[in-house]
């Protein structure tokens, strides 16, 4: 009778348990979890705007891609019977609920121009883009928070020579700054090609040397902005008090500064990180148009150009699912790094 009993008071007690992990789960229980709900809930109506802002606004631009496709010159009845065809004669609506409903279902529709489907041209121009990115974010981490840390443990010039920096890196534009990289490093030196892309499985080393300097363009604005929040919030945290006391009780300045001065300072510089991101994804269009990069960049301006409407919309459907990525990375990032928000 008596493990009778236990046994059933243990199975309400194991499903009381279950059903409470199942409640938390379903409800964001844990932090990260909620931060993952809460972002992918936002992500629905972000991306149903983006799609019809960038619907809205490549139809209002004048011309069509009947009217690309033929030229000037064309017939007004050929230039009727294309339009017809390419469904360009329906209303706005219709035409905006029929990618819509194609979307849904993963199709992002086919160009206009070429008739290649937009995801495959997506899926052979991301490796471009994902590689300037991927660079300029290392380039930008790394020397942002090297310079951030050494100008905050040294002070006096260095410091100075951050701020400069930081007034610098903010005022060039990327693409004026590609264009003064080509003319010495390609031009006058002759060391790196000014223009095109050779893929990695291709030749690792061409690589390299046709990404350094697009990665140098691009990463000079992230680099600053980190290198001068890293060395304010590793001031701030160098004066606290806990960083005194530890000083005081013998701790070692190396451990001192990476191991617990670093660790507090890097939630402020991740926060910052998600919005110098952000603003590069932003820059690879013009970067890449100035160093004839065959990435994203290139091909969403080319189909602005000739009104190729799914080309557009898709690009930047995949660009603002890459915000998303890229601000719930940092969101659980900074939720891991900071102990007060996972205990909210």
């Amino acid at each position: 009778m008596s493990a009778t009993s236990s046994t059933l008071k243990g199975a309400r007690t194991g499903g009381t348990a279950g059903a409470a992990r199942l409640r938390g789960l379903l409800t964001g229980g844990h932090p990260m979890l909620g931060v993952i709900g809460r972002r992918l809930l936002t992500a629905i109506p972000l991306l149903l705007g983006v799609s019809l802002l960038s619907f809205a606004l490549t139809t209002l631009a004048p011309g069509d891609a009947a009217r690309s496709i033929l030229g000037p010159n064309a017939a007004p009845e050929s230039y009727e019977q294309l339009r017809h065809a390419m469904g360009l004669d329906l209303p706005l609506w219709e035409q905006y609920w029929r990618w819509l409903t194609d979307a849904l279902r993963g199709d992002l529709g086919a160009s206009a121009f070429n008739g290649q489907a937009v995801t495959d041209a997506i899926g052979q121009r991301f490796p471009v883009t994902a590689s300037l990115m991927a660079g300029s974010l290392l380039v930008s981490v790394l020397a942002g928070v090297s310079l951030g840390v050494v100008s905050a443990l040294r002070g006096g010039l260095m410091g100075r020579a951050i701020d400069t920096l930081a007034l610098v890196g903010f005022a060039l534009p990327a693409f004026w700054l590609g264009a003064e990289l080509i003319v010495v490093f390609s031009v006058w030196l002759g060391w790196f090609p000014s223009t095109g892309y050779v893929p990695f499985a291709e030749s690792p080393g061409e690589w390299l040397r046709s990404l350094v300097l697009p990665v140098a363009a691009l990463s000079l604005y992230g680099l600053a902005g980190i290198a001068k929040q890293t060395r304010e919030a590793m001031l701030d945290v160098l004066g606290s008090e806990y960083i005194r006391v530890a000083r005081a009780n013998g701790l070692g300045e190396w451990s001192l500064v990476m191991r617990h001065a670093l660790k507090n300072a890097s939630s402020r510089v991740v926060t910052v990180l998600g919005v110098l991101a952000v603003s590069m994804l932003g820059g690879t269009i013009l970067v890449e148009s100035v160093f004839a990069l065959p990435g994203l960049g290139s091909l969403v301006v080319g189909g602005a150009v000739q009104h190729d409407l799914p080309m557009v919309q898709g690009v930047a459907l995949f660009f603002t699912a890459i915000v998303v990525v890229i601000n719930l990375t940092i969101d659980l990032a900074y939720t891991w790094l900071d102990p007060k928000v996972r205990v909210r």
